[in-house]
């Protein structure tokens, strides 16, 4: 199947899409992203998602968006539990998020998601890997549906540093071969 068949948006009038939508997609992966884990939870199912569609929304109240993929088990985990934590990882733990590009395997027993160590987030209770470098706890204020993606806005009901403290330089998009342009 030809990439046009997969086209979405407008194209410019006299322009080949094809090849519009290969310089679209390059423009869109210079977008400066970082790479983030989301930590999410519904009664006993948790979940771990690597993700880049993050920014902060809001100052007062605190307000954080995260854009997950519509279908994805971490959609419906936040959907249902109503909350959602944001691992910030560090440059040099790069490769964990190639981890959580599909759903997690949750060993609770052992308290790990592919086999990556967490531990319940201190408000909300999402699995937070141990290894973050910083974090922020949500609380799901609204979900906003975007067709291919649903933005949760989370409060942040709690933040911190991990044990590097805030120096730790944090993973970004061109850190990995991974990239996102929709």
């Amino acid at each position: 199947m030809s990439p046009r068949a997969h086209l979405v948006g407008p194209v410019p009038v006299g322009v080949d899409p094809d090849e519009y939508d290969r310089v679209r997609r390059r423009v869109l992966w210079k977008l400066t992203t970082g790479l983030y884990l989301v930590g999410s939870r519904a009664g006993e199912r948790r979940n771990l998602m690597t993700c880049s569609l993050v920014t902060q929304l809001a100052t007062e109240p605190k307000l954080v968006g995260v854009s997950i993929e519509s279908g994805a088990r971490t959609l419906e985990l936040v959907h249902e539990g109503r909350a959602f934590v944001l691992a910030l990882v560090s440059r040099v733990d790069r490769s964990v998020v190639r981890s959580f590009a599909k759903p997690a395997v949750d060993d609770p027993a052992a308290g790990t998601l592919n086999g990556l160590a967490y531990r319940p987030a201190p408000v909300t209770g999402c699995p937070l890997p141990l290894l973050a470098a910083a974090y922020v706890d949500c609380r799901l204020e609204r979900a906003v549906d975007l067709g291919t993606h649903t933005l949760c806005v989370g409060e942040v009901v709690h933040a911190g540093f991990g044990d590097g403290g805030e120096d730790v330089p944090l993973l970004r998009t061109e850190d990995t071969r991974m990239s996102y342009g929709g």
